[in-house]
């Protein structure tokens, strides 16, 4: 088994501090007030330095700054970071360089230097824009800091912005899901990413659960908001991210059509196809401490190659969140696999009428049925 060609190249940075650890999440983030913005810098560029090998002589395409809060540290240190990358791996002219941010007013006067820096997209995690949302959410920015900061981002040169919305909040009603929608869509960012608040392991809300909206309350909301976006000609392209033509996230894109991306920073993933058909995952250090002090290749917490017989779900995994779904040329190109390969679990979701095919153009999607049950049916390839 081998592949025609090697897929996209990506790169994922992690930093993993915040000001304050929200209750809802489960990412790998770590309270702490002073940065040690150069030192974990320089590890990244030694962390990079190690997975050079692995981009095997690809350019990269697109580049996401996640964290964390990314906007606590300094536009100085984000140009160092950039410039530190470019010397080391060749960057598409076309790069997409996306930083997460939030609304707090220290963040918001960094963003001219962001995008001075070489940053062209900025995702804005507002979450809310109402007052009560957000201190149940444990966020530490308000309304207005919210509002400001969508307006610091245009006044900065961000073309490309993201604004992330969550819904089915402790105490939220339909109403105030709505309002959130429509203040957002008022400022024509031409992205949204828009999901419910869901209660993960190992958080503040998974051992002290808040009050959420019932199922019914969150299907009205959930229909209610697609019907406002759509009414925007925001094209639904991924499960929970909405669009404007030409504004789609192209990392994210990357992950769901199965491409590959090199993963620095403490707790990054990465993901890597070798020619003979061979894929490899790869996850480093969570504790930034352990991180900050690894040298030569110790950055690397484990490393896995994926069996053959893994390749289907976790194509699927990816694929079917977007609304398009993916062709099975594609499918073969990334994995290697042909259609058998999908069976018999793919007869018998397009048999239950969860999955479509297009016999002609060899596209397989999610049915409207499907995405409500998407879970389930990637459950089957797994």
């Amino acid at each position: 088994m081998s592949l025609p060609e090697l897929p996209p190249l990506g790169l994922y940075i992690h930093l993993p501090w915040c000001e304050r650890k929200c209750p809802y999440c489960d990412f790998n983030s770590h309270e702490r007030e002073n940065l040690p913005e150069q030192a974990y810098v320089e590890a990244l560029l030694r962390d990079l330095e190690n997975d050079l090998p692995l981009a095997q002589g690809r350019s990269v395409r697109t580049l996401f700054i996640g964290g964390g809060t990314p906007s606590l540290f300094s536009a100085g240190a984000i140009r160092t970071l950039l410039q530190g990358i470019a010397a080391r791996l060749p960057l598409a002219e076309d790069l997409e360089a996306t930083l997460e941010a939030n609304p707090g007013s220290a963040e918001a006067a960094r963003f001219a230097g962001y995008r001075e820096a070489g940053i062209n997209r900025l995702s804005l995690g507002i979450q809310s824009f109402g007052n009560h949302q957000l201190r149940a959410l444990g966020r530490i920015h308000d309304s207005d800091q919210a509002h400001a900061a969508i307006l610091a981002a245009r006044e900065a040169g961000f073309a490309r912005l993201n604004l992330d919305l969550m819904h089915g909040l402790p105490g939220q009603t339909e109403a105030d899901a709505l309002a959130d929608l429509r203040q957002a869509l008022d400022y024509n960012s031409g992205h949204l990413s828009w999901y419910q608040l869901t209660i993960e392991q190992n958080t503040v809300f998974h051992k002290h659960p808040p009050l959420l909206p019932v199922e019914d309350a969150l299907a009205d909301i959930q229909d209610a908001g697609e019907g406002l976006l759509q009414a925007a000609k925001l094209e639904n392209y991924e499960v929970s991210a909405w669009a404007l033509p030409g504004h789609a996230c192209r990392h994210n894109r990357n992950y769901w059509t199965f491409g590959d991306y090199l993963g620095i920073g403490a707790g990054a993933h990465g993901k890597i196809s070798h020619p003979d058909g061979r894929i490899q995952r790869y996850a480093k250090k969570r504790q930034p401490e352990a991180y900050l002090s690894a040298t030569g290749g110790e950055h690397r917490a484990r490393q896995d190659w994926l069996e053959q017989e893994a390749l289907p779900g976790e194509y699927l995994l990816n694929a079917l969140r977007l609304r398009e779904g993916f062709l099975l040329a594609d499918y073969r190109a990334r994995t290697g696999l042909d259609r058998d390969s999908l069976q018999p679990a793919l007869d018998t979701m397009l048999a239950r009428g969860l999955l479509a095919e297009n016999p002609d153009t060899g596209n397989i999607r999610a049915t409207p049925l499907g995405r409500r049950f998407l879970d389930s049916v990637i459950a089957e390839f797994l």
